[in-house]
């Protein structure tokens, strides 16, 4: 029977973050002491005003279904956010909300893409981009950056790789894996490459957006350039900066003929996102990110701690990360070493070496594009951190 399993199903892989965390959570119930850096997954509970919120819905009875893209009135605080916090003017009829930013992103895929159309992906990117391309009959090209430059694309390696198939864009911005943020003139230069191929789409992934640890500067949207606007896709959600991944909001801001194609398409799928978590996510959106400062201040000084740390250990290059909760060391100069009798050949034995040997959990980072190096997440309590490049530093350095 295992033989009748669709082609689609047989062209993707597994998720290597959540591989990693289900071996982590194994050995934890067996016993051991496992320090969780593997996931994107804030310690901290939603703020108060969110859970009482969720808990105002519940007495009030929103207990059914809503519209299939979201309430009314949540797209029209979702447009607002746009408008405060990324000077992007969109109509709620621009707006679809999902259960989660990964389906928000397969609506778009599903939407757009058709058999060997082409995605243009940079290197290190996000997961499950590759796999959720590869789900649709398409192609991702990936487009290689360096540590060097900050793990940044330069405009002029795009041309490139466009073809007459190419499709979409993928732009995550602040990056996971690498925590880089592109900076206006950055983003400029990509506009100006971009324009000179209309019928090529960009989807910017913006869920890290809040986490931005340069001083005075709020990470931009690449819809905000008006030449541009027609062209691109803003994805953006609640999990990240307010500490709601078990929520599942997710939404997109779009022109109105994909947004109407995301509807149909989840309309089919899923039908509506949670009713509950919708109420919760208006008074979420409409707060002032001033509201979750607490929370990014502490991933900074979590960040700082883990540069502090991570100096202290042979052997590993890395990058100052201006944002997200993610450094992405480069570890290929430990490999055809011995470590404690086994020698380490790629990223992905290297993080399962350091979850047996010692017990921490990270993610190699073959899974994001680049085997040479790790994604190690300091989403957890400084407690845990300095343990765990403790364990790290007493690992290699001996």
């Amino acid at each position: 029977m295992k033989n009748i399993l669709s082609c689609r199903s047989k062209n993707i892989s597994y998720s290597h973050t959540i591989e990693m965390s289900y071996k982590a959570r194994k050995l934890k119930n067996e016993g051991y002491d496992i320090i969780n850096l593997s996931l994107g997954e804030p310690d901290f509970l939603p703020p108060k005003f969110i859970l009482d919120a969720a808990k105002k819905a519940i007495d009030d009875g929103h207990h059914y279904y809503t519209p299939v893209s979201g309430c009314y009135d949540l797209k029209e605080t979702i447009c607002k956010k746009f408008y405060r916090d990324n000077n992007i003017k969109y109509d709620p009829s621009q707006i679809v909300v999902s259960t989660g930013a990964k389906q928000s992103i397969i609506n778009v895929f599903l939407s757009l893409l058709n058999e060997n159309d082409e995605v243009l992906i940079p290197s290190p990117y996000w997961v499950s981009y590759v796999e959720m391309v590869k789900f649709c009959d398409s192609n991702p090209i990936i487009i290689p950056t360096s540590i060097e430059n900050n793990f940044k694309i330069n405009p002029r390696q795009i041309e490139k790789y466009i073809t007459h198939k190419t499709k979409l864009f993928v732009l995550n911005n602040p990056c996971n894996p690498t925590g880089s943020i592109y900076s206006y003139n950055e983003l400029k230069e990509l506009v100006d490459i971009f324009l000179k191929y209309p019928k090529i789409l960009i989807l910017s992934d913006e869920i890290y957006e809040y986490i931005n640890y340069i001083k005075n500067t709020s990470t931009t949207s690449i819809a905000s350039f008006s030449e541009i606007y027609n062209q691109v896709i803003t994805l953006n959600g609640l999990s990240k900066a307010f500490s709601m991944t078990g929520w599942r909001i997710g939404y997109i801001g779009a022109p109105s003929w994909i947004a109407k194609s995301c509807d149909k398409i989840q309309g089919q799928m899923t039908s509506c996102p949670n009713s509950i978590a919708q109420r919760a996510a208006i008074v979420a959106i409409n707060a002032s990110p001033l509201s979750i400062k607490y929370m990014i201040k502490s991933f900074e000084n979590r960040r700082n701690i883990v540069l502090d740390l991570i100096k202290e250990i042979d052997g590993l290059q890395f990058n100052k990360p201006d944002g997200t909760f993610y450094i992405f060391p480069k570890i290929s100069n430990l490999f055809g070493k011995k470590l404690k009798g086994k020698i380490i050949k790629n990223s992905y034995q290297f993080s399962e070496f350091l979850l047996n040997k010692i017990h921490v959990s990270t993610v190699g980072g073959i899974a994001f594009g680049d085997d040479k190096y790790l994604r190690i997440s300091y989403s957890s309590s400084e407690k845990n951190i300095i343990k765990a490049f403790t364990r790290l530093k007493n690992l290699i350095n001996n």
